[in-house]
């Protein structure tokens, strides 16, 4: 390479600098803004993970409290003053409370509290137990038919109460005198894969005690 060549060589290659650093210059802070967006919102995801945790342990401390008292009439005026702003706290508390209102006598109360329980903001599950918990609750006010229709919608719904709602069907049937097909249905219980140990057990008594002869369960 000739001194012209190397000359031109490192002209260009100033050239090449200055335009960098004039490019740095006019958008530099481009990058450093990013870099800022992103260190400031990871900052901001944390602390609200911190927020979440915090409410989440406050809003248990305060259950516990609130669970405290021996006498029920008191759990559960106890348990009204607590407004937990998530959905499924408030739909845990209210649930917890219509128990308290219950074991006071107030059956009818209880059943409307939880009546009121679930929407579109919580996950199925907790309508689902409020409902089954709620046709409990109005065992003495409703017909062993309506309680049935209502078992009946829980048990096609699927899901972890499917079992439960089924053998209370089972109870119905029992109660109307259709001895066959609640044995039949006990059967379908205890035969079932995801029934658990307690209600094969309570399913093979109810059995026995209809005369029938359970089974069985060679699996599950």
């Amino acid at each position: 390479m000739t001194e012209r060549d190397s000359f031109l060589e490192e002209v260009a290659e100033e050239v090449r600098r200055d335009r960098m650093f004039a490019l740095m210059r006019r958008y530099g802070w481009i990058a450093v803004l990013a870099v800022l967006l992103i260190v400031g919102g990871a900052a901001w995801n944390e602390w609200r993970k911190a927020q979440a945790v915090a409410r989440a342990q406050a809003t248990g401390d305060a259950i516990l409290e609130a669970l405290s008292p021996g006498d029920p009439q008191a759990r559960a005026e106890a348990l009204s003053a607590l407004d937990p702003r998530d959905p499924g706290a408030r739909a845990a508390v209210d649930m917890l409370r219509a128990d308290a209102l219950a074991e006071a006598g107030d059956e009818a109360a209880a059943a409307e509290l939880l009546d009121g329980v679930g929407g579109s903001d919580l996950a199925p599950i907790y309508g689902q137990i409020a409902a089954f918990k709620a046709l409990l609750q109005r065992a003495d006010t409703l017909s062993p038919e309506e309680r049935r229709q209502g078992f009946s919608q829980l048990a096609s719904s699927g899901g972890p109460l499917r079992l439960l709602a089924e053998e209370q069907i089972a109870l119905t049937e029992i109660e109307t005198g259709a001895t066959e097909a609640a044995l039949e249905r006990l059967g379908t219980i205890r035969a079932d894969d995801e029934a658990t140990p307690g209600l094969r057990r309570r399913a093979a008594q109810l059995i026995v005690a209809l005369g029938g002869e359970p089974q069985l369960q060679t699996g599950g």
